[in-house]
């Protein structure tokens, strides 16, 4: 199994619209994405470990797929549609990270 982390730093002056990201973007991602999308969680940032500091990230998406194959294949056709989108509701550039579960 395999977990793609996009995960949006939070920085000073950026903006992040939680509504437009939960009720339109999300929806796009599981449409674009299709069958290859086995899973997927959704978080909202809080705070950060360390006392009165922001939360690291404003949000972080965890999307499962069965292999990379899978993703690779369904990622490519549906990124130049998700990527259109995130004007829609952030100017923060996401930072992506693939990862194998292993336990």
């Amino acid at each position: 199994m395999i977990k793609v982390s996009v995960l949006y730093p939070n920085k000073e002056g950026k903006s992040f619209d939680m509504d437009y990201y939960l009720s339109k973007h999300l929806p796009l991602v599981s449409k674009t994405l299709g069958t290859a999308l086995q899973d997927s969680s959704y978080e909202k940032g809080l705070a950060s470990t360390e006392p009165d500091t922001p939360a690291r990230y404003v949000a972080i998406a965890n999307l499962y797929f069965k292999s990379m194959e899978e993703f690779g294949e369904a990622f490519e056709k549906a990124a130049p549609t998700l990527m259109a989108d995130l004007p829609n509701f952030t100017d923060i550039e996401p930072v992506g990270q693939i990862s194998e579960i292993v336990g």
